[in-house]
């Protein structure tokens, strides 16, 4: 059900990539209170951009999931800038997220639907 998709202009090493994955579907499960065998992580590959005029290092992230409330998403903020900041060395004011609650019947898995 949780769905974070991370986009950045940091280049990571293969290595790097693969445990920030990791540790970011940790990071979601446990502070979403869902099982990790349903979170999916995508982290898009170094891509150019730019916030607030400049393209030092930044975040975009996309946060969805079943259920997710609207009263969680200031902590969540807090939790994900400061796990990108501790992981890439991006400043949380260098970083959006994007949260969706969606309707279970609007999320599909396993030919059928939430």
């Amino acid at each position: 059900m949780p769905y974070i998709k991370i986009q950045t202009n940091r280049e990571l090493k293969d290595d790097a990539k693969q445990e920030l994955l990791k540790k970011t579907s940790l990071l979601v499960s446990k502070n979403l209170g869902k099982p990790e065998t349903y979170v999916m992580v995508r982290l898009d590959p170094a891509q150019p951009m730019m916030f607030a005029g400049s393209t030092t290092p930044c975040a975009y992230l996309e946060l969805k999931s079943i259920g997710l409330p609207e009263s969680k998403t200031e902590a969540l903020s807090k939790v994900l800038c400061q796990f990108l900041n501790d992981e890439l060395k991006i400043p949380s004011e260098r970083v959006y997220i994007e949260f969706s609650d969606a309707k279970d019947s609007m999320w599909g898995w396993n030919s059928g639907t939430f």
